[in-house]
């Protein structure tokens, strides 16, 4: 068989290959915290990270339900199992299922509407880490930061070990957690909203809390920023 009838299939694939790379978003993940932290991703996976050391991590254009979080408390084997206190993915190093409550979240999503990415941070699955994420590229500048002590002035009701949890995690009611997809604020989402205004503080608190950049924008999600 001719491989010049072939030629046409493998330029059209050497062309979306090098245009998903050429569009793929680099996430600079950083701990700042004077303590140890397993990174984690979905996409992605997983990482140890020491105080001050960072994760380069390359995502493809057009993912779309995507998380960065912080781990604490974790202890894994040489096979990459274990657990972690707070943001256990299954008891696995490299994640492939988002984190246990509580856990402060990145999410995004990219090229999307109009080829913009979407990104927040979201206290929906309450807190444990405080957490800055923001563009490092293309022109956009606005940036999200959650820093508040959280943890140290969490309710009663509730604090976690290593955290403080979203009221959904605790008394899983549709007036926390909104699966009638029809909910307002409450007392406790109050607590978090003010303390991180940007934040995702219930999941329906999308018009003070949601970004957006240009599709290609590269990023950092930086803990105790």
């Amino acid at each position: 068989m001719s491989l010049s009838k072939h030629l046409p299939i493998f330029f059209f694939l050497l062309i979306t290959l090098l245009s998903a790379l050429a569009h793929a978003a680099r996430f600079d993940i950083r701990n700042n915290c004077p303590f140890t932290v397993w990174a984690a991703a979905v996409p992605g996976g997983g990482r140890r990270l020491n105080p001050r050391e960072s994760w380069p991590l390359d995502v493809n254009a057009g993912t779309k339900g995507a998380r960065i979080w912080a781990r604490t408390g974790c202890n894994f084997d040489g096979s990459g199992r274990g657990k972690c206190q707070t943001g256990d993915c299954g008891g696995l190093l490299q994640c492939q299922a988002y984190g246990a409550p509580p856990n402060t979240l990145a999410e995004y999503a990219l090229n999307q509407f109009q080829n913009l990415d979407f990104f927040d941070i979201s206290l929906v699955d309450g807190f444990n880490v405080p957490m800055e994420f923001s563009p490092t590229s293309g022109g956009c500048t606005k940036g999200i930061r959650c820093t508040a002590d959280i943890n140290g002035q969490c309710p009663t009701q509730l604090k976690a070990p290593g955290g403080c949890n979203n009221p959904c995690t605790v008394f899983k009611t549709d007036e926390y957690c909104c699966n009638s997809g029809n909910c307002g604020p409450t007392n406790y989402s109050k607590f978090f909203k003010e303390r991180c205004p940007s934040a995702y503080s219930y999941p329906k608190d999308d018009a003070t809390s949601t970004f957006t950049c240009s599709g290609g924008t590269n990023y950092k999600v930086v803990f105790c920023p």
